[in-house]
């Protein structure tokens, strides 16, 4: 078994014990490799995400989290390649890296082949991207305020390039062919207002709660 899907099948393994958990001498002897290397991809495993444990002392070992990872996806390389793609050609989507941590996740669950497959596929795609603008870093802070229903503070810059600095009770980000808008109540104008996410130079999250 290459390491590859060792790593798949330890995940799996881990899976089907949960909530129990499993020392590595236990796994090593599972896929007849040496505790060492076991701890080495369990490492692996953590850095990249998957939500694994350990439980120090007596009776410990390693377990995984269920209730944050998914079961084994039976996605095409296409259909990989494909959500990919359309990530990349939508970079100055909200919440991207979002986006590219859930394929990170998807793609940790795939089998290997069609896994292996996929990454191939990307290699031969190109998507021309422009360079991060503030927006990107504001969506977070704006995705935070939204789902704590808590008031924004944002530095505005103008189409003339003069900048403000604002308090926000947001309402939710619209998409059109010109860009993304955050959409809100703007408390210095008294109005409903709409901002471009790449004219917002910062924004912050206030402890005051809106209705």
């Amino acid at each position: 078994m290459n390491r590859t899907d060792r790593l798949y099948a330890l995940v799996e393994e881990l899976r089907s014990r949960a909530p129990r958990t499993m020392r590595a001498a236990q796994l090593a002897a599972r896929f007849e490799v040496t505790t060492r290397t076991i701890e080495r991809d369990l490492l692996a495993l953590q850095e990249a995400g998957v939500p694994i444990w350990a439980q120090p002392g007596p009776g410990g070992g390693y377990g995984l989290n269920v209730e944050t990872t998914l079961p084994p996806l039976n996605l095409t390389a296409a259909e990989a390649a494909a959500i990919a793609t359309a990530l990349a050609a939508t970079r100055a989507l909200p919440f991207a890296e979002a986006g590219h941590s859930a394929l990170r996740k998807l793609t940790a669950v795939m089998a290997s082949d069609p896994r292996d497959s996929a990454a191939r596929l990307v290699q031969h795609i190109r998507v021309a991207q422009g360079p991060a603008t503030p927006g990107d870093r504001a969506a977070g802070v704006i995705e935070k305020a939204l789902i704590e229903s808590r008031a924004l503070e944002i530095t505005y810059r103008d189409a003339e390039g003069s900048e403000t600095r604002r308090i926000v009770e947001p309402a939710g980000i619209v998409g059109s062919h010109n860009g993304w808008y955050l959409v809100g109540w703007c408390r210095m104008r008294q109005a409903a207002r709409s901002f471009r996410l790449d004219r917002i130079v910062d924004a912050c999250v206030l402890e005051e709660r809106i209705a």
